[in-house]
């Protein structure tokens, strides 16, 4: 018997991106590495921000969604957003909510140089590689690449 295509929108819906991403994808080890390195620049990160103001994107999300864009070699950072938009990968990835919304493209270019000032780089440096290796110390290496060779 044939059922109907009917296309009507759920208003509510319950799912978790952690579940959908398999457990043996590439990325995995990946986001572990990435949010171990970014945890050791927080005080950095910190002195970046005012206390007061209105509230800010968070520049490891920012940097999570750059080392993307260098992974999947995606063109511009107008493609990463779009990308970042429809992409529940990219989501989980970063740590946005399926149903968070974005920031806009041009957030990118004022964020990488408040980057290169507060770690006093080159502009071309201000990206999540470089700093991850800056602020990693030899230990913490050793253990990301253990994690890196379990995947």
């Amino acid at each position: 018997m044939r059922t109907l295509d009917r296309q009507q929108q759920k208003i509510f819906f319950y799912m978790s991106a952690e579940k959908r991403i398999p457990k043996n994808h590439p990325l995995r080890p990946v986001k572990v590495m990435v949010e171990e390195c970014l945890k050791s620049l927080d005080e950095r990160f910190n002195k970046m921000y005012s206390s007061i103001g209105r509230p800010s994107i968070a520049p490891e999300r920012l940097l999570k969604a750059i080392l993307l864009q260098i992974l999947y070699s995606v063109r511009s950072e107008r493609a990463l957003i779009e990308h970042i938009d429809y992409n529940t990968l990219f989501r989980w990835f970063i740590g946005l909510h399926l149903d968070e919304p974005l920031w806009n493209h041009s957030t990118f270019s004022k964020n990488r140089d408040r980057l290169s000032k507060a770690f006093d780089l080159p502009l071309q440096f201000a990206h999540p590689v470089p700093l991850c290796f800056r602020a990693w110390k030899p230990e913490q290496q050793l253990k990301s690449q253990r994690v890196c060779r379990k995947g």
